[in-house]
This record gives structure tokens, sequence and C-alpha cells, in this order.
């Protein structure tokens, strides 16, 4: 089984826009790329299969096919229940969730053949699933485990109910819980929610980190312009730094794929903000005082 703790690096890379680089449009190119990120100490890389409509699992397996020896360093998480309109085969073409065993084990063994590994070191339900058979999922997702075809499970997107059912059913724990986290969305550190995946032992992974670009707006964007300047970092460094101050240590997923802004982010990695530096932060990206 993966271990949560193996999360402890500066960001996972996220490969939601793979299928739109050009400058990666070559197997020979993103192998070169994925390599350069390997040497950096970059070792995870997280997908899911609506990314591209499946395209980035495939460009990225393209990639290692075409340079085998990646295969053995790279950590990969990717994510499956959501059926997008133009995948329904039903009448309706309508977008929904299905996370019945039959789909989620299909689901795994079609992101392994696209990616080109043996294993998903963690795979994730996408999105609660309202009609979701708790007790069959559960079982699929411990099978999948059993085989070998998963290190370990997690949830994205889960309220506590939600994943506490299916964890009921489980024998295998859900180790990760990847949820939206940022300067520009904090609502999780004060409504319970990530008080809860703290304590039922899941590691977070917090998606849009940087809330889209919109924490660099605005007087919060002036104070992290300002924190840059002071601490020799780049404004989102000093928002990562912000979400990893937190207990639990969430680690940030990042969507850029530009070489430069990878390694800007890599060198703050090590910047640490003290408690009213963090709390100053917090007031001006909600625009309001600490209660």
């Amino acid at each position: 089984m993966s271990d949560a703790t193996e999360f402890d690096v500066p960001f996972l890379l996220g490969m939601m826009r793979l299928h739109e680089a050009h400058a990666l449009d070559t197997p020979a190119r993103l192998a070169d790329w994925i390599e350069a990120r390997l040497d950096e100490g970059l070792h995870w890389f997280d997908h899911a299969d609506i990314y591209g409509g499946r395209e980035g699992e495939r460009r990225f397996g393209e990639a290692l096919r075409a340079r085998p020896a990646l295969a053995a360093r790279v950590r990969v998480v990717t994510k499956a229940d959501i059926v997008l309109p133009e995948l329904d085969t039903s009448p309706h073409g309508v977008k929904h969730y299905d996370t019945s065993p039959g789909y989620v084990t299909a689901a795994v063994d079609a992101s392994l053949s696209r990616l080109g590994v043996e294993r998903l070191d963690h795979f994730l339900i996408h999105r609660p699933d309202p009609l979701m058979d708790a007790e069959a999922t559960a079982e699929a997702l411990d099978g999948l485990v059993d085989s070998g075809k998963v290190g370990a499970i997690g949830v994205s997107n889960f309220l506590p109910e939600q994943w506490r059912r299916l964890q009921r059913g489980m024998r295998h724990p859900l180790t990760a819980h990847q949820l939206e986290l940022s300067l520009a969305h904090a609502e999780p550190l004060f409504d319970g929610l990530y008080d809860a995946l703290l304590n039922d032992g899941q590691r977070p992974m917090a998606w849009s980190p940087l809330g889209g670009g919109t924490v660099f707006e605005d007087v919060l964007g002036g104070s992290l312009a300002r924190l840059a300047q002071e601490l020799g970092a780049s404004r989102g460094g000093i928002a990562l730094a912000w979400l990893r101050r937190i207990p639990g240590r969430p680690v940030p997923v990042i969507g850029t794929l530009r070489d430069s802004r990878i390694r800007e982010l890599l060198h703050d990695g090590e910047v640490t903000l003290d408690r009213a530096t963090w709390f100053a932060l917090l007031e001006e990206a909600r625009g309001h005082r600490v209660a």
C-alpha cells in the first residue's frame, strides 16, 4: 500500500491542462519534460480520466512508452467516476457520476492502459455519487488494492458522511482527500470539513491552490507581492506557503506546466510564514477581521 506520507513534497504536478500544452505535443517532448521534473525531485503527477476527455492520460502514457525507463520513477494519482455528456451512451447525453463496481473497475483498467503504468499509486473517487451503493463500491475498491492495480484509495470533493459511508464498507483505509483549498477558498478550515478529514486519517491535497489566479488580485494580491519581495520568493510561492503552514500540511496540486514557473515554485518550497502573517493574509482574503 502507498503511504500517505509520501506526499511530503512541495506540490503535485496537476495534468488538467496537459492536452492543451502545444509545447509538449509529441511523446519525445513530453518525455523530456517528465524527466526534467523527476530530476528536480518531483515524482507525483495528478491525473483524472476526464482531463481532456482522456487525452491527458493518453499523452502521458505515450511519453512513458517512448522512454520506458521513466515509468518506474513516476508516481501517479488519477481519479474517475465523472461521465461527461459526450461519453454518456444513454439517449440523454447527460453528465453524471458512476461509482458502480463495474464502472470503477473498468475505469482503473482503462487508466492503467492509457497511462502505461502497472499500478496507480493512488486512485480517487472524483465526486460523491448520490446513487452509490457504498458496500458494493467498497468491495470493488478493496479488490483493486488486493489485486495490486492500486496502491491506495482516496476521495475527492466528499463531505464527511459521504466518505464515512464508503469507508465503513472497506477493509483498506481511505488515505487521501483532494479538496478545493486556498486563500481564495478557506471555508473548509472553518466549516469542519478539513478537521474531519484529518481526524479520519486522510492526507489533504489542495486543488486550485492559487484560486485560479484570484489570490493575485486586489488587496490580497498587493500583500502577496509585498511579502514576496521581503522574503525573496514569488507571489505564488507565498500563497502555497500559506497552505503548507496549515496542520496536516496539505500538498498543493499546481496546474502550471511551464518549466520556469515550476522551478520558481520549487525554489519557494521552503518558505515559511509566521502565525501573524498567516492570519493577516487570511483577513485580507476574506475581507474582514478575524472574529
